[in-house]
Parts: C-alpha cells; sequence; structure tokens
C-alpha cells in the first residue's frame, strides 16, 4: 500500500522543496522503506527540453529519454533510485493528454473542465507506475497562490480526502526571515503561506522553516499556534554547510519521525545514516584541493550545470579532496589567449551546449589542454569541440566545422539522421520539432581493448544517457586517429562515435553522453573520479 508525501512551498520560490524532497526520500529509505520521488511543475511547458538554461537551469535526462526537472537529479543523487518519464510532468502535459483525449470523443461529448478533468489527470499521474513502493513524494512545483497551480492542490487536496490521512501527508516549506534591523527571526511569513494553503482547503501535516539561524522555541509555538498543528511538527530547516548534510540535520530535528506519527507508523526503525556522515566528513575535511575551470555557455547561472557540480564534488569524495571550480564564458577565450586564465589550473571541462555562440573560445580551451597537457574532459558539446580542435590543428584540416554552425568544407561533426536504439531504427529530419527529437537517454557503448576509458570503468560495454542531436561523423575515424585521436567507445553497431582520448596525454578524453548524470556521492561516476584523480597527479607537477 503506497503511501503519498506532497511536499509544497510558500513565501518565495527557490526555497529548496527539491533538496527537502530528497532528504525525507533519503530517510525514508535509510528506515528500511521503498521510495519513489516526483516533480509536477505547473508551467505550459510540455516539458523543460525546450527552455533556456537561464530560464529553468539544466535539463535532467532520465534512462528512458525524458527531459526532466533539475530536481529529478537531486531525487536520484540522494536515494540512487532511477527517474523514469512518470516521474515529471507538467501542466502543458497534462493539457496536451486531456486534448488529446477530447479530440478523440473519450469525454463522450461532455464539457471539459478544470474539475474533475484536470484533477483527475493529474490524480492519474500521481498513481501512476507506484505498485510495490511504501512511499510516493510529489513535490509541487512553484508556490502556493501562483494561479497556474491551483489545480496540482486542488488535486492533492482529493487525494486527502479519497485516501485519508493514513495514506497521505502534506509537507509545506516556508521561509521565516531574519530581518537585521529589527534583530528579529519573522514568523509572519509563514503564517500567510498557510492562511493561503488552508484558503484552498489543505492543512500542512508537516512545517518545514528555512531559516538562517535557531528558531527559538516561543516562536516556533506561535507558528504552531496560528499554523494550526502540533509544536514538534514545526521544524527548521537551517542552512547547511553542504547539501548532502540536510538528512543528518532533517533527522536531529525530529522530520521523519513526525512523518511517520502522523501517517501511523511511529514503530518504524531508526534511520542508518553511517554512509551520509562519512560523506559529509570527506566534503568538509578533504586532504587537499584541486583547482578546474569550467568553459561553457551559461555560467551566469550555475543551476544550468548542477548535477554537473555535483559530479565534480563526487570525484572530490572520491579522492578525498575539495574540487574548486572557476567559471568561466567560452566566449572569454575568442579574444584573450587561453593561457590568461587557465595558467595554473589542475583540469579543464568542456561541458554540454548547443548553438555557435562560444564555439572558438571552447576549442581553444581544448587546444590549451592538449598542448599543455592538461587534464581534459569534454562533455557532449565539448567532445565535439575538442575533434574540432583535433582535426584542425593534429589531422591538418583546416575547415574542421560542425553543420550545427551551417555550412562548412569540412563536417567532422554533422546531424546523424538514423541510429539504432536496441533493435529498433530512431530517426530525425532537419525541419523535426526542436521537443524530444533529439538522441535522448541511455545507450549502449562498446570500449576499445586497452583503452584509458576502459581502465576506468572495468567493463567492455556501459550505458550511459544521451542529450544531443549532432554527431562526430565517423567518416573522419581514419583520418583523425592517423594524427594520435583515439576513437575508444564506439556504439555497438560501430556508426556512431561515443568516446575519444589522446592515449599520448595524461589525461584527455571526450565523451558524447552526459556522465554527469549517473554520478551519486556514494557511487562517484568513475570518469569524474579519475578525472579528478588526473588532476590531483597534475597539481603536484606544479
Amino acid at each position: 500500500m503506497t503511501r503519498f508525501i506532497f511536499v509544497t512551498g510558500g513565501v518565495v520560490s527557490s526555497l529548496g522543496k527539491g533538496l527537502a524532497s530528497a532528504a525525507i526520500g533519503a530517510l525514508l529509505q535509510a528506515r528500511g522503506f521503498t521510495v519513489r520521488l516526483r516533480k509536477f511543475d505547473p508551467y505550459l511547458n510540455v516539458d523543460p527540453g525546450t527552455m533556456s538554461p537561464y530560464q529553468h537551469g539544466e535539463v535532467y535526462v532520465t534512462d528512458d529519454g525524458a527531459e526532466t526537472d533539475l530536481d529529478l537529479g537531486h531525487y536520484e543523487r540522494f536515494t540512487g533510485v532511477s527517474a523514469r518519464r512518470a516521474d515529471s510532468l507538467t501542466a502543458g502535459r497534462v493539457y496536451q493528454t486531456i486534448l488529446e483525449r477530447e479530440r478523440r470523443g473519450d469525454y463522450l461529448g461532455r464539457t471539459v473542465q478544470v474539475i474533475p478533468h484536470v484533477t483527475d489527470c493529474i490524480k492519474e499521474f500521481i498513481r501512476q507506475d507506484t505498485e510495490g513502493v511504501d512511499f510516493t513524494l510529489v513535490e509541487i512545483g512553484g508556490t502556493v497562490g501562483d494561479i497556474e497551480g491551483l489545480p496540482f492542490f486542488e488535486a492533492i487536496r482529493q487525494m486527502r480526502h479519497e485516501l485519508g490521512s493514513e495514506r497521505t501527508l502534506f509537507v509545506h516549506l516556508t521561509l521565516v526571515p531574519f530581518i537585521a534591523a529589527a534583530g528579529e527571526l519573522k514568523t509572519k511569513p509563514t503564517q500567510h503561506s498557510v492562511k493561503e494553503l488552508r484558503s484552498i482547503g489543505i492543512q500542512p501535516d508537516v512545517l518545514l522553516c528555512r531559516c538562517d539561524r535557531e528558531i527559538p522555541q516561543s516562536e516556533r509555538r506561535k507558528i504552531a499556534l496560528f499554523c494550526n498543528l502540533r509544536e514538534e511538527r514545526v521544524i527548521q530547516a537551517r542552512d547547511v554547510a553542504t547539501i548532502y548534510e540536510a538528512p543528518i540535520r532533517y533527522h536531529a530535528e525530529g522530520l521523519d519521525d513526525q512523518i511517520l506519527a502522523a501517517l501511523g507508523m511511529a514503530s518504524a526503525p531508526d534511520p542508518e545514516l553511517d554512509r551520509w556522515h562519512e560523506v559529509v566528513r570527506r566534503v568538509l575535511q578533504p586532504e587537499g584541493a584541486v583547482k578546474i575551470a569550467v568553459i561553457g555557455k551559461y555560467t551566469g547561472l550555475k543551476d544550468a550545470y548542477k548535477s554537473l557540480a555535483e559530479a565534480l564534488a563526487h570525484g572530490g569524495i572520491a579522492n578525498n579532496v575539495r574540487v574548486d571550480l572557476e567559471w568561466f564564458d567560452s566566449e572569454i577565450f575568442e579574444s584573450q589567449e587561453a593561457s590568461t586564465h587557465l595558467e595554473g589550473v589542475n583540469g579543464i571541462l568542456v561541458p554540454g551546449g548547443f548553438g555557435e555562440r562560444g564555439t572558438e573560445g571552447k576549442i581553444a580551451a581544448a587546444g590549451f589542454a592538449r598542448q599543455r597537457r592538461v587534464p581534459y574532459f569534454g562533455i557532449c558539446f565539448g567532445m565535439q569541440m575538442a575533434v574540432i580542435e583535433a582535426a584542425r590543428h593534429m589531422a591538418g584540416i583546416a575547415g574542421a566545422s560542425s553543420t550545427e554552425f551551417g555550412p562548412c568544407q569540412e563536417p567532422v561533426i554533422g546531424l546523424m539522421t538514423e541510429w539504432l536504439r536496441g533493435n529498433e531504427v530512431e530517426r530525425r529530419r532537419l525541419g523535426d520539432n526542436l521537443g524530444g527529437t533529439m538522441r535522448l537517454g541511455a545507450y549502449d557503448c562498446d570500449l576499445a581493448d586497452g583503452s584509458r576509458v576502459a581502465g576506468v570503468y572495468g567493463q567492455r560495454r556501459i550505458s550511459e544517457r544521451h542529450r544531443h542531436r549532432y554527431e562526430v561523423n565517423i567518416g573522419y575515424r581514419e583520418r583523425l586517429e592517423s594524427a594520435g585521436l583515439r576513437f575508444s567507445g564506439l556504439s555497438p553497431d560501430g556508426i556512431l562515435p561515443e568516446i575519444v582520448e589522446l592515449p599520448q596525454h595524461p589525461w584527455f578524453v571526450g565523451v558524447q553522453f552526459h556522465p554527469e548524470l549517473k554520478s551519486r556521492p556514494f557511487a562517484p561516476h568513475p570518469l569524474f573520479a579519475s578525472f579528478v584523480k588526473a588532476a590531483v597527479e597534475q597539481s603536484r607537477l606544479v
């Protein structure tokens, strides 16, 4: 029998509902329960796939090819449970589903309305694919009071009415700000947020109060009184030094105890948190540090590279070092020498991206890493730029470029129109819609015997997640390999280059996939662990 925990937020956005949901899931998992975590976003996009990274941060991709909200990355990193397409929902997808049903005549001529048709559809998605799971946590995006979120709040209100308090629980995250001029923490924003929630029929069972300092007991009593819940269920959520400390702090505050008590499950065993303590120790007490330069296009918003930053931190955990990131907009290297900024870094990483802007800067960064023998990690677009750099300056292909930027003489990067996914052929065309038309999700890759990556992975066949339209042109393989660039990973049919490396370089690897999406604090991705290790070794040479 699945129990549903709904996580909502109020006062302001970006309070950390995703991290709160992930931490609750981790605590329940540590007590021996099975969990699924979901994110429901009220915006009208069908998914985040066509949204600018500046609008909504990174797009997180699941094994089954869904383009989702970045919070699903937190869920996977904290629980190790792989997300699926069913775990991400937007209002756009809800309305798309309803309109498709209406066009087919599924509603038998009835007037289609928000209640019951939209709310029933949302409830269908909530219940979908939850068999055998003890807890399904559903985070509702946005803040209470947002007009586009009302159908989602009404749907979860109905869930409480249908399933009762034994199978549903509401956790509401609010802000308790400190007003420096008054020298006080203020509870009024929380009171108003809960009032707004209660006005639509939802009484929170547990309050999570974000704060930067201890909330006095008198203030907790005040919140409990005005928000109509028990004092012990007003839980403070103080800022932490590392996000991986959140489950430990929440347990110390009694969050998981109160959730289980509210659901009539107070006899559950205490959680085993030793591995969380070890991760926090490694993060806060490293034995050294390395400096990694990240050369990207969306560095103005760090959430655009959220999984990447976490995967690098996991690489640091694996090597017991702190990874200090220096973020550079790739365009800066188009007007200034790369050495001006990259001298002294221990590693260079060029992540994914789309479009021509900043590409020459990424190519210059790859060239600097190759010539100066600095560890280089190119991911997706970063691999393609490294291939272009090698084609131009190692193989002598002066006109090497990508058809993504327009017609070119030497298309070493081009649009692949057909490829295999298992036993099925998938296709795309230049004029296709942008949404959902890339090579998305998990694909197999065969590694070459004796290659660096085969040694890193310790196996010959791997599976990694993709999100891209353009591919390295296999037709240039012979010329590039003759120049010294090894194609060390290919799709099982040998058509799609997945990994390139420079065998004579201390550590130079480009991958077409996104390994950051599968890295976990307890299981750092082997490529990130190896890259950071190479950076550690490089730092000892400086």
